[in-house]
């Protein structure tokens, strides 16, 4: 896709897409600020704290490219689906839910990040943007790969 024009790239369907990538940024922001808030170990609640900034620096770098692109209001809020998920999380939490519910929690959330950066590099993008995806598609991956260790040891312990 590499010798593809970018005058043949659609610039509102890349926006769209990455509109769609900010608030699944943002998303993940919260909800990993959220669980961070109910985890006693501080290891745990460490990475929750790093991946939640990591999350904001995301969202931010793909602002800066829907700016860029002509979008002169970016929505900086993540979805209501999201905060549903995150008000579950407190539930748990408040139930004795423990630290395994809230880790398989996350790593759902993890799912749901994966599968829409997935979707956004089957998309036609400007290579610079794929680029800027890729890489972080590959954090994304790496987040959800230590948070379901920590879920499957925190099961077996």
């Amino acid at each position: 896709m590499a010798d593809i024009k970018r005058e043949h790239i659609d610039n509102e369907k890349v926006i769209g897409t990455l509109e769609k990538l900010i608030e699944t940024c943002r998303d993940g922001q919260n909800g990993f600020r959220d669980a961070a808030e109910h985890i006693e170990d501080p290891d745990i609640r460490a990475f929750f704290n790093e991946q939640s900034l990591e999350r904001a620096q995301f969202a931010g770098e793909l602002e800066n490219e829907a700016i860029r692109l002509g979008k002169r209001d970016v929505d900086r809020k993540g979805t209501a689906t999201a905060a549903v998920h995150r008000r579950w999380i407190d539930l748990k939490a408040a139930l004795g839910g423990g630290e395994a519910s809230i880790l398989a929690a996350v790593e759902s959330g993890e799912d749901t990040a994966k599968k829409d950066y997935e979707e956004a590099l089957n998309e036609l993008l400007p290579e610079d943007i794929r680029v800027i995806i890729a890489r972080q598609a590959e954090g994304i991956r790496t987040s959800h790969d230590h948070a379901k260790l920590l879920r499957d040891r925190r099961k077996a312990a």
